[in-house]
């Protein structure tokens, strides 16, 4: 059941991304911000190497329900591969559309509409804590009899599809988007514009929306983000910053009822007795997020990136592993990608800790996972070195 056509797509989504930035430069469309997309793109990676365990618990509960409480066991031939498609993009429908109404369900969904942007980077940008709640949606899946292989199969490729319609490249398609989800659809379900609110959740097929009355035609330009920013670039306060406003929003409830009614409740519900002064979000006036760094400090990360990229690629690829040394890998990505949030916000602390990250580095790779191969140690005494010239340059002009 190690089926994971996502990671197989890595590759290709780097080589339609660099496409798209190429060109954004040529026609000077200014749909990308490097501090933006490496954000996004760290989200996707700390949702794939956390997803190693978090999997585990979906992917075991699915199986369970498959082989001890299937009412058939449904052969693999096109016929059910499409009927499959049609179950997975239904309840796909059904987690996003509840996923946007109800508070619980959102935190781990809020991840994925924090961009202000819009591009292809986006679709990498997955809340890594949304999958405990997905995968309840698709248990009756198991319960008919579609094997947990089978299933695995035809969600992959559902996700697969959707991540073409996160651009701003590609107008509107004509007849297609009378059943097909489509970049000018999803544009309107990340757009904040009080029309675009809440609509066109559909995965593969926008059917569901036409049926199911959530379908919103493209007019105006969307704004994108959320409509409670995050103003940051640290991929773990995207993730957890919701969940830290309902601790905060869970504590001013008074009474069991309220407090359930707060959890299950669209975001942003609150009793009337609760009166935060707040006067909504001005989608007209608001200014993106940004911070500025130094154009050396925007390559030294891209280079961190690309070694840190290759890493977590080969984590993901590799078969065997401890489960201690798996923790450790994991471990060192996410403290890498959050540090590189540290150097675009200019924190005081950034530097420090980037070199304790390196020192980090060569004591995992050469003492716990015991790397040998004369090539890597070669390959990576010059990273080593680039590393630490660099950041000295960049201290000494500070």
């Amino acid at each position: 059941m190690n089926i994971n056509l996502i990671v197989l797509a890595i590759p290709l989504y780097f080589i339609l991304i660099g496409l798209e930035v190429l060109l954004d430069k040529l026609n000077n469309r200014n749909n990308y911000r490097f501090n933006d997309a490496i954000t996004n793109i760290s989200c996707g990676m700390g949702e794939q190497v956390t997803g190693v365990f978090f999997k585990l618990i979906a992917i075991g509960l699915y199986d369970l329900i498959f082989t001890r409480y299937a009412s058939l066991h449904i052969p693999a031939n096109w016929v059910s591969y499409l009927i499959l498609f049609l179950g997975v993009d239904f309840f796909y429908y059904w987690f996003h559309r509840y996923s946007h109404v109800i508070n619980l369900f959102w935190g781990g969904h809020v991840v994925h509409h924090q961009s202000e942007e819009y591009n292809l980077s986006v679709a990498l940008r997955q809340g890594w804590f949304q999958k405990f709640f997905s995968f309840f949606f698709y248990l009756p899946l198991a319960w008919i009899g579609f094997s947990t292989v089978q299933f695995l199969i035809v969600s992959s490729l559902v996700t697969l599809y959707q991540f073409w319609i996160h651009t701003r490249s590609i107008g509107k398609l004509g007849v297609f988007e009378y059943v097909f989800n489509t970049p000018s659809h999803h544009r309107v379900h990340h757009g904040v514009n009080p029309k675009y609110i809440d609509k066109n959740h559909g995965g593969t097929l926008i059917i569901w929306d036409r049926l199911f009355g959530t379908f919103q035609e493209e007019e105006e330009e969307p704004r994108y983000g959320i409509t409670q920013p995050v103003n940051t670039w640290d991929p773990v306060e995207a993730n957890l910053q919701h969940w830290k406003g309902m601790y905060q929003g869970l504590k001013l409830m008074h009474g069991t009822k309220d407090k359930l009614r707060y959890i299950f409740n669209p975001p942003g519900w609150k009793p009337e007795y609760i009166t935060d002064g707040g006067h909504g979000f001005d989608a007209v006036n608001y200014k993106k997020y940004d911070t500025e760094v130094s154009a050396s400090m925007n390559y030294y990360v891209l280079f961190q990136y690309a070694v840190t990229l290759a890493g977590a690629t080969f984590f993901l690829f590799a078969k065997e592993m401890s489960l201690a040394n798996k923790l450790m890998a994991c471990s060192l990505v996410i403290i890498s990608i959050v540090n590189y949030s540290n150097l675009f916000e200019s924190k005081k602390y950034a530097v420090p800790v980037e070199i304790g990250r390196i020192v980090l580095s060569i004591v995992l790779l050469f003492t716990w996972f015991q790397i040998q191969s004369p090539l890597f140690i070669a390959g990576y005494i010059l990273w080593l070195g680039i590393s630490a010239v660099w950041l000295y340059l960049m201290r000494a002009r500070a």
